[in-house]
């Protein structure tokens, strides 16, 4: 797949010299992606592509451009390109979004929409194309692929088969599938993912992975099947396997979850680094404002060992070539013009960056003005929530006195999202399941969508939290209300603020609420610019360490991942705790 020029004929002139370009970029050291040089050359560019690097006689055709930019011995890179990106998860709109990542160099994202897609179905995709069109930068679509994530043990706000994915590939920037998270349907072959997969193969669009942990006969299964990237990936050993065997390995530095460091450390050593890509996943404003961006992943990785070409070239040009962008992320003729200027390669802070040969940002104010734009669906009500009680939260036992043996999940590390069983004993008192441990937490997952009246409850130990109810309707990938809380009156508490605002994030201690993040659109996203929101978002962090959450340097995103059940080895969700591996609800009492 290419991206065609406008007009090929006038920029074969230009490549010619015979027409005048558009823009020149002189005196640049160029960095080579493809062949891992760096040496100086004049850029020329016309109408948004790349008509003619000169590196021989760099005094030549000097005149013979509209805009001449003398880059005075600085680098020249192509744009950064996110491999995945959910931008959900920057809980801002798409176009504040991109006010946010444009001055830090992201020219392109490959974004799957199916947080908003488990919310508000196909609706929810097509706002994020349609508020996303005419951007200083490309937010290319990929195709939400499991609504809800794994069938039958989640209840989402819509459901895609086949025709729905059939019908999304018609979406202009529709690239490929999105992750594949239920990678026992795809290993397995169950009907509904070949299916979905059939549809993307005879459009010939990629199929991006999910796969964490598998090894052996598990991950050649599910490349056979079809899907080939994974941005799972947290041990050295697990992304050398992966490699080897062909799948792009796309390293994550997100949020709340960093393995570039691992993933460096089990890859160092081989030739090649073509299937090594890079990936934010889930990043939020405040992280993006004050660190940056997908810069700031290549910067880890420069920072942990890699070349900085190479960390480059991971970042763009290994990329373009994972999702079949044959002309995108490198500097050379009949290839887009996106491009940055840095002074340093391993600092990566641009002091330009242009957009199909246009000057969008520079030192880190984005010029292209972005329009503030309405949409019907930022103003529509998501929270469909029964009347909550006490009751809803509390855990009925089989006994009214005694102990009694509980089904809990455990949280190993606060950096990890994967999670494990344990089977403990509990005390009833008046029918009701007490927690006698600090370190335990009860946990509710409620249904918030239309049709569903569902309440997983469930117990979980190392989550992080040592007291109050901290809630959050941001809840990979179904998105319904979780809850982490030590008494049923917090947690109503924490909740209701939350059906009340219309979704976001609330935290609660001692009958006190300490700060609700509202987060309107689809209870994921919230309306403010990116400044507003950070010191929004800041606030809720203060108040995750109030509860407790001291050990993480970013908390704010702890949450969001306990109700996936694609994370082995048990999640929550409104149906119960799910054990991922054999797909199948856990009893809650052993």
């Amino acid at each position: 797949m290419k991206i065609e020029p406008k007009n090929k004929t006038n920029l074969l002139k230009a490549a010619l010299g015979e027409i005048p370009c558009d823009l020149l970029i002189k005196n640049a050291q160029l960095v080579n992606v493809i062949t891992g040089e760096i040496y100086p050359a004049n850029v020329f560019v016309y109408d948004g592509m790349i008509a003619h690097v000169e590196y021989k006689d760099l005094t030549l055709d000097t005149d013979k451009a509209t805009t001449v930019i003398d880059a005075e011995g600085k680098y020249l890179i192509p744009g950064f390109i996110d491999a995945h990106e959910h931008i959900e998860s920057s809980m801002m709109t798409p176009r504040n979004f991109a006010k946010c990542v444009i001055p830090h160099g992201t020219t392109t994202v490959i974004t799957d929409p199916h947080e908003i897609a488990n919310v508000c179905g196909m609706d929810g995709v097509r706002y994020m194309h349609e508020s996303s069109e005419g951007l200083p930068m490309r937010q290319l679509i990929d195709i939400p692929s499991c609504v809800p994530s794994v069938p039958g043990l989640e209840n989402a706000g819509a459901v895609f088969m086949a025709d729905e994915i059939e019908e999304l590939s018609h979406l202009d920037r529709a690239i490929g599938l999105a992750e594949v998270m239920d990678f026992l349907a795809v290993i397995h072959g169950e009907d509904r993912m070949m299916d979905i997969i059939r549809v993307m193969d005879k459009k010939g669009l990629y199929l991006q992975g999910h796969a964490p942990y598998l090894s052996g006969r598990m991950l050649s299964a599910y490349l056979c099947g079809g899907p080939n990237t994974c941005h799972e990936s947290r041990d050295p050993q697990e992304a050398l396997e992966k490699i080897r065997n062909g799948m792009f390995v796309d390293a994550r530095d997100s949020s709340i979850t960093k393995n570039v460091k691992d993933i460096w450390n089990g890859v160092k050593d081989i030739r090649f680094f073509d299937h090594l890509c890079f990936c934010t996943d889930d990043r939020e404003a405040d992280d993006i404002l004050h660190n940056g961006h997908m810069n700031d992943v290549a910067r880890a990785a420069i920072a942990y060992g890699m070349d900085p070409v190479a960390a480059i070239k991971s970042s763009t040009y290994n990329t373009a070539r994972e999702i079949h962008l044959e002309n995108l992320g490198a500097i050379a003729p009949g290839y887009v013009a996106d491009m940055l200027l840095v002074d340093d390669l391993r600092e990566l802070k641009p002091s330009h960056v242009f957009f199909g040969g246009k000057l969008v940002a520079k030192d880190g104010k984005l010029l292209e003005k972005i329009a503030d734009k309405e949409y019907p669906m930022e103003h529509q009500n998501t929270m469909f929530m029964k009347e909550l009680s006490l009751e809803d939260f509390q855990i009925k036992a089989p006994i009214q006195e005694g102990t009694v043996k509980v089904n809990c999940m455990v949280y190993k590390d606060l950096l990890l999202s994967s999670t494990v069983l344990e089977t403990i004993e509990l005390p009833v008192h008046n029918g009701l399941v007490q927690l006698n441990d600090s370190d335990l937490k009860y946990v509710a997952v409620v249904n918030r969508h239309p049709g569903h009246d569902t309440i997983g409850l469930g117990i979980v130990k190392g989550f992080g939290t040592s007291c109050g109810a901290l809630a959050s309707t941001v809840s990979h990938d179904c998105h319904n209300l979780t809850i982490v809380y030590d008494t049923p009156e917090n947690a109503l508490m924490a909740a209701n603020a939350l059906k009340n605002c219309g979704g976001g994030m609330s935290a609660v201690k001692d009958q006190t609420l300490l700060h609700v993040l509202e987060l309107p659109l689809a209870g994921l996203m919230s309306l403010k610019p990116a400044e507003e929101l950070a010191k929004d978002s800041k606030k809720m962090k203060q108040a995750n360490y109030d509860l407790g959450l001291t050990g993480m340097e970013n908390p704010l995103l702890r949450i969001v991942t306990l109700a996936l059940p694609v994370i082995p080895n048990v999640k929550m969700s409104d149906l119960g705790l799910v054990d991922v591996n054999k797909k199948e609800i856990i009893p809650m009492f052993a």
